[in-house]
């Protein structure tokens, strides 16, 4: 199941609102087949395993197979996978955790049952659960998944008392935030951070996507001659605003930018509005590059999910330099915004602390 898990992640970034998915097939204590869900639209694992599979020569009649998650058992971009493993002759199916997808949901463990092949559930389940994690929050709630990511110094500074940013983690730390834009699909910021720093929110590693970049500005007040906006034809843009002034959002659009108009929420951006609209098309998970003040927004608001923050082996000082997060802050400890299911890694010279946000 570990190496399920292991081929599961090759798909990270490509499957779109799919889960990622990893099989192993095993007959006579040997490794027969491999495969995993390789893009949105193509072969589910269990079907490329079986592939793998014939393609050396095996025969899968008789083996076991072990999948991070329950095969699906309806027809949708593919057919069902639960009719493929009958047809194989698979004697033994161990599944990592349940899709709770409602098309699915127990439906898919029961049909192989009722085929007599034997099933063994919840192997690994935390883990296969945790592994799709973002899926299951978006088949739950049809709203993104949002990790909030920021590096910060020892002394927790995000810039320097003169604003200067560039930069704060190593080289290691700016890879594996590259490789997260690439698995997220969308990446979200605030008009300043574009003001500022001018950025294309894209991700330069090879053989990656780039999100779709999500600007929060709330009176349109990101130049036009921004890069954000002067690409927007080339990477799939969207400007969220309060703004209703149309002549005003037609700029805009001339370049190809997609407008979000919300109501106001605390004279900014209705950043829960914003996410069920980018959940209704399909946008299933959000990587936040904002702003101290977005990030206290998101938080407030109560969208954020999850929390990365990297934190540098440096100290920059300044009574006035800024902070991860803004806002008016909470008023006791007591009140703090919280992470469960902590974990720590080291990356490059950084130290990456990352988890979950606690519930209020």
């Amino acid at each position: 199941m570990r190496r399920a898990m292991e081929l599961a992640e090759l798909g990270r970034g490509w499957t779109k609102t799919n889960p990622v998915v990893g099989a192993v097939l095993v007959k006579e204590d040997r490794i027969i087949g491999e495969g995993y869900h390789k893009k949105f639209g193509g072969l589910h694992a269990e079907r490329e395993a079986l592939a793998d599979c014939r393609s050396r020569g095996e025969d899968p009649a008789g083996a076991d197979l072990y999948v991070t998650l329950e095969p699906c058992c309806h027809y949708g971009k593919t057919p069902p996978c639960t009719q493929a493993v009958i047809e194989a002759g698979i004697s033994h199916v161990f599944v990592g955790a349940e899709d709770i997808n409602p098309l699915v949901a127990g439906a898919g463990i029961r049909q192989l049952r009722e085929q007599g092949i034997l099933v063994t559930e919840g192997v690994l389940q935390e883990e296969c659960e945790y592994q799709n994690r973002v899926f299951f929050h978006y088949i739950q709630t049809k709203l993104p998944y949002v990790r909030m990511k920021y590096a910060m110094t020892l002394d927790g500074k995000i810039a320097s008392a003169s604003g200067k940013s560039q930069w704060i983690t190593g080289e290691a730390a700016r890879e594996q935030v590259h490789r997260m834009r690439h698995e997220m699909t969308g990446i979200m910021v605030g008009a300043g951070t574009v003001i500022a720093d001018d950025p294309m929110l894209n991700c330069r590693l090879p053989q990656t996507k780039d999100p779709v970049r999500i600007v929060c500005d709330t009176t349109l007040r990101i130049p036009l001659k921004s890069r954000i906006v002067q690409t927007a034809e080339e990477q799939n843009t969207i400007i969220a605003t309060c703004c209703q002034d149309e002549a005003k959002i037609r700029e805009y659009q001339k370049y190809g930018c997609r407008i979000i108009v919300t109501e106001h929420a605390d004279g900014k951006v209705d950043l829960k509005e914003l996410m069920r609209q980018l959940g209704a098309d399909g946008i299933e998970s959000v990587l936040l590059e904002g702003g101290a003040m977005l990030n206290w927004s998101a938080l407030e608001a109560g969208i954020v999910n999850e929390v990365y923050a990297y934190v540098a082996p440096k100290l920059f000082g300044g009574a006035d330099a800024k902070s991860p997060v803004a806002g008016i802050g909470v008023d006791y400890p007591d009140d703090a915004y919280c992470l469960v299911s902590q974990r720590v890694q080291q990356v490059g010279e950084d130290i990456l602390i990352a988890g979950e946000l606690k519930n209020k």
